[in-house]
């Protein structure tokens, strides 16, 4: 299809071809023409309405994705490709031993190409990294048709394509490890251009995308242009596998434990509620994991534990997303002491496997994850960053001092979470090297086992780096007696607007009234772990795919 247009610069006319319908109607759009409100569009098909809306790039791709299966070529093929080979293993290896990459076949996305002729020069990129590869005419057509190279190649294929080449590696003139192409296959067909990132010669990236709207949401892009993101995911990775290692190495077992959950407990947070149809009941993703691993200790384990995906309807920020992994672990016969030495163990151990030292960059601070750790009873925390010593303060005393020190108080909130909000307020914030703030009131902590020799305590810590809680761990109340009076004292607080507060679990109880072995367990948040470990700041980084609001598409 051709118009003729008017030039008025050179009052002169010129000839505008589309390859096919749908591009010369976005034409008529894009210049006005016609609108998507046009009395003549509203009989449009919607696939052709959608049309309008796209871009000119992907209108192209998508007439170049017809015309590929014009010249017989499948854009989508179904067959497997045998890739032998990744660029990170032949940048390293490829001079040392370069009669191993003589006959190799690798796959990867295009990133940049120079067309020069009959020769042209590919940068490809597959998980490890990228590669330059080497096109000649005559070597990816050796008969006489010339097509896949002249057309397919030159004209139809586009930045952000796959495919796959098959050749042997060698080194241009200028030194670049490179992979001369004897074969070319595409793999698939990409239909929306990739953001530009230049990358320079010494390899410096330029207008990096990170913007974090695009970054978090499509995060295959994010991936796809800022390739150092993988790196985080990769030590990520690493981190829950030296933990697996360390575990299983003592011989504790690891376990699954349900997400749905007739009651939302083991820990003091606001749960997700849906309804299970065949049963007809309420049902609540699970905020912990704790009270089914405790089970699994009176059903005989001496040890278990668990990476687990847990859900809080709470609030969002830097270092919260509402669906989080945590790792817990239950030890029998073991107390709180015992825990903070393991987990000292364990932590610089991470650190090691990941850098190969236990200091680590952490923002403004440079964290040290060699043991042991400091320690400091939560009470005489709040003594030493406020002036007050709240150890024998009731309610309506801590009331008064949250009034004195500006911090927010609501009518639901008992002593314990008062003394949290003190802390949290005026205290946290100091302790950036690890620290084990001990010893909590009773109060805070409905699940944790008396303090045996501090009344009105219990045997509790947090474990605050970066200012920031990054575990939580107790020596396990274990006397369902004290555990029932416990659960209704929450449930006093629930009464009274406080919609944290803890459920009675009933079967849990029962559980406990066969026997629970003295018991230490701890819960890790992994995606705080990463976050300190790969020096990110915002928890959206440490996370394939972060909450956001849904796209009106």
């Amino acid at each position: 299809m051709t118009i003729i247009r008017h030039c008025e610069e050179r009052s002169s006319l010129y000839f505008i071809t589309f390859p096919n319908y749908y591009s010369f109607l976005h034409y008529l759009w894009r210049h006005n023409f016609i609108t998507m409100e046009s009395e003549n569009t509203e009989s449009l098909r919607p696939f052709v309405r959608e049309t309008l809306e796209k871009s000119e790039q992907e209108i192209f791709r998508r007439s170049a994705a017809e015309e590929i299966r014009k010249l017989g070529i499948d854009p989508y093929p179904a067959a497997l490709y045998e890739v032998t080979a990744n660029s990170i293993d032949i940048h390293a290896n490829y001079e040392r031993n370069p009669e191993d990459y003589q006959n190799i076949s690798i796959a990867g996305r295009i990133m940049s190409r120079r067309i020069m002729g009959n020769a042209s020069f590919v940068e490809i990129q597959d998980q490890t990294g990228r590669i330059q590869i080497y096109l000649k005419r005559d070597d990816i057509c050796p008969t006489e048709d010339k097509t896949l190279y002249n057309t397919v190649f030159k004209k139809l294929l586009d930045i952000g394509d796959i495919i796959g080449v098959k050749g042997f590696v060698f080194k241009t003139n200028t030194g670049t490890t490179s992979i001369h192409v004897n074969s070319l296959t595409l793999l698939c067909k990409s239909l929306r251009p990739l953001p530009v990132v230049k990358v320079d010669s010494e390899g410096k990236a330029h207008d990096v995308v990170s913007d974090p709207e695009l970054r978090y949401r499509q995060r295959y892009v994010d991936l796809i242009v800022n390739p150092q993101v993988k790196n985080v995911f990769i030590q990520r990775a690493k981190i829950m596998n030296t933990m697996r290692n360390f575990f299983n190495e003592r011989g504790y077992l690891e376990v699954e434990t349900p997400v749905l959950q007739s009651i939302p407990g083991g820990a003091t947070a606001r749960p997700f509620i849906t309804h299970h149809n065949a049963l007809d009941i309420p049902l609540y993703m699970r905020i912990a994991n704790e009270l089914y691993l405790k089970r699994l200790i009176v059903g005989g384990f001496d040890a278990v534990y668990e990476f687990a995906k847990d859900f809080r309807n709470e609030g969002m920020d830097r270092t919260h997303n509402p669906e989080f992994t945590q790792m817990e672990i239950y030890v029998a016969y073991k107390d709180y002491e015992w825990m903070m030495q393991m987990t000292e163990e364990l932590l610089e151990k991470i650190a090691i496997e990941l850098y190969g030292t236990t200091v680590v960059p952490c923002g403004d601070y440079t964290l040290d994850f060699k043991h042991p750790f400091k320690r400091i009873g939560i009470l005489d925390a709040i003594k030493e960053h406020t002036g007050e010593d709240v150890s024998e303060m009731d309610e309506e005393g801590l009331k008064k001092v949250c009034q004195k020190l500006g911090i927010h108080v609501e009518a639901s909130m008992g002593k314990g979470k008062l003394v949290d909000e003190i802390f949290s307020a005026k205290c946290e914030k100091h302790y950036v090297q690890p620290t084990f703030i001990i010893d909590y009131p009773v109060e805070m902590s409905p699940l944790t086992k008396k303090h045996r020799s501090k009344p009105g305590l219990v045997e509790r810590f947090e474990l605050m780096i970066n200012g920031k809680e990054l575990a939580n761990a107790y020596s396990e109340l274990n006397d369902p007696v004290e555990q029932r009076t416990r659960f209704e004292e929450q449930m006093k607080l629930a009464a009274r607007g406080d919609d944290e507060a803890m459920t009675i679990d009933n079967d849990f109880l029962r559980a406990l009234e066969y026997g629970m072995p003295p018991t230490a367990g701890i819960g890790i948040g992994i995606d705080r772990l990463t976050m300190l470990l790969t020096n990110n700041p915002s928890i959206q980084d440490v996370i394939f795919f972060p909450q956001m609001r849904p796209e009106n598409f």
